[in-house]
């Protein structure tokens, strides 16, 4: 398969996959794509897959399959697809509270279950149907009944993931309502966890006790904080320090991102593998941030051209992201991320490839 980068006239090599030079538009490097590589063509092909798509992770609504349905709704709100946004919403009804498939929304309060929220939200924002917002409001408001004594959700635990996850139920109940209690509470939220966790070199480790760069981790940090940065006021307090922290890791992705296109299961080391859910966030992140003025320089709208041409060659015949890493917890052993499976068709992958093609559609 041949792809071109918009920066040079010479094709590289690697893993089988070749980076070809492509002209780049005159105004905006992201709207001149190969066939099949368009944003809307992939939106369209991995949003109706979703739709025919079945559960995936045991009993429950796993967060991977939530992030995946608020990204083809961002897809079908972006492109005016009324006929997806359907479909996307009778496919959520047999989860709404007495229906028939009621038993699958998750109960936990943890952030992997109250991400479940978004759904509700996101259809909402779309629908002004007062039946979802106060669905998906309940949930927001259930991330903070108990709260620590220094005002962060009683979900807080510290993990890198929660910088999307936790961050976006509360970011779509401030889309839904304009309340800013949402608003600030994921930015005191957001800015705990860069004090804690972010390194010197601007990555972060998966948790205080886990030095490693993982990959998706980081790219559930980066996912969020564009996502955050979107919404949050250029008077908002925390603003300038989450916009300091974000630029300080596109930074340090930028130094990163490989020869291919692609950033690796553990990001700073060579020895590991291209991985497609890590890839795309990053890709997110700096599609988002170029767009908004973010991020100066050429070297930032080169990686995310670059890195979308990568991402988008590994979505197979079948609509299914390949090269996917298994879902991981966090441990302390550097073999344990690097053995970590390559799967194809999660829903770990699914989503964020809709984040990509909703930030390049945006």
């Amino acid at each position: 398969m041949v792809r071109r980068s918009w920066t040079s006239k010479i094709c590289i090599s690697a893993i089988a996959v070749v980076l070809c030079a492509l002209p780049m538009h005159a105004q905006d490097p992201f709207t001149s794509w190969p066939e099949g590589y368009s944003p809307q063509q992939v939106g369209k092909r991995v949003s109706e897959h979703f739709v025919t798509s079945a559960h995936q992770y045991g009993a429950t609504l796993h967060y991977s399959e939530v992030a995946t349905w608020y990204g083809a709704l961002s897809f079908a709100n972006l492109t005016h697809d009324d006929a997806l946004r359907s479909a996307l919403i009778k496919k959520y009804q047999p989860l709404e509270p007495g229906g028939s498939d009621a038993a699958r929304i998750p109960t936990r309060h943890h952030v992997d279950d109250s991400i479940f929220g978004i759904i509700p939200l996101e259809i909402a924002i779309q629908t002004k149907d007062p039946k979802y917002l106060a669905e998906g409001k309940a949930w927001a408001d259930r991330q903070w009944e108990n709260p620590q004594p220094d005002g962060l959700s009683g979900e807080t635990r510290f993990w890198i993931d929660d910088m999307y996850m936790l961050t976006i139920l509360q970011l779509e109940a401030w889309r839904a309502t304009g309340d800013h209690k949402y608003l600030d509470r994921d930015a005191k939220e957001m800015v705990a966890y860069l004090d804690k966790l972010q390194q010197p070199n601007g990555l972060f480790f998966h948790a205080e006790d886990v030095p490693f760069f993982w990959g998706r981790g980081d790219g559930w940090v980066a996912a969020g904080m564009a996502e955050m940065l979107r919404d949050l006021p250029e008077d908002h307090p925390q603003r300038a320090r989450i916009l300091r922290s974000y630029r300080l890791m596109m930074q340090a992705l930028v130094k990163y991102q490989g020869r291919d296109g692609m950033w690796r299961q553990l990001i700073d080391k060579q020895e590991s593998w291209p991985e497609s859910s890590s890839s795309a966030m990053f890709t997110f992140a700096l599609v988002t941030g170029v767009k908004n003025g973010w991020l100066s320089g050429p070297e930032y709208t080169s990686a995310a051209r670059r890195g979308w041409l990568a991402v988008a060659g590994y979505i197979d015949q079948h609509s299914d992201i390949t090269s996917v890493c298994e879902g991981t917890g966090k441990k302390n052993d550097l073999p344990y991320y690097l053995l970590r499976k390559r799967i194809t068709g999660d829903f770990h992958g699914q989503a964020p490839v809709l984040w990509a093609v909703a930030a390049l559609l945006r």
